[in-house]
């Protein structure tokens, strides 16, 4: 006790300030608090600034202090995709891109592109109860791309693919 008090008052010989904790210690129950209402004793732990805190809260702030809710947001949709929609529709559609709170998601087949359609109110509950209100605010679907009927560099227009169609 008598070296920590020695390196006390040699650091406010330097003009180092000592900065004090408005609570007391955790070791200290009773010792410093006389004065308070209670009996000055602590009673069971007491939250501190210094104590730790969960990677998700800490990450969650920083998200919001940064203002970066809407790019996690976005990675977080285009991510987590199959636990969002369930795997029969992850199986059969798949995001392409998400700009300005509209998801454009392709179909493997037009039934799964109708099927899509008709479920999208669901979907968009799903997305604001997982990721939050105004994320999704739309669904964009479509179907599976067409075939290319182009063969050649020249091209010949209005004709259509020939022989197929009369």
């Amino acid at each position: 006790m008598v070296a920590l008090n020695r390196v006390r008052q040699a650091a406010e010989a330097r003009g180092e300030a000592r900065r004090r904790s408005s609570t007391p210690a955790r070791g200290t129950a009773g010792t410093q608090g006389a004065g308070r209402a209670g009996g000055g004793r602590r009673r069971g732990p007491v939250a501190d600034a210094r104590d730790p805190r969960m990677l998700g809260d800490v990450f969650g702030r920083l998200v919001t202090d940064r203002g970066w809710s809407s790019p996690v947001a976005v990675g977080s949709v285009l991510s987590r995709w199959d636990e969002l929609v369930g795997p029969d529709i992850a199986l059969h559609c798949r995001p392409e891109s998400f700009e300005n709170e509209v998801v454009t998601v392709r179909c493997d087949s037009t039934a799964w592109a109708t099927q899509l359609k008709l479920l999208t109110p669901a979907l968009l509950q799903r997305f604001e109860d997982a990721l939050g209100p105004g994320i999704v605010t739309s669904l964009r679907v479509a179907g599976p791309a067409a075939p290319s009927w182009r063969k050649g560099p020249r091209v010949v227009r209005g004709r259509g693919p020939r022989d197929t169609y009369g």
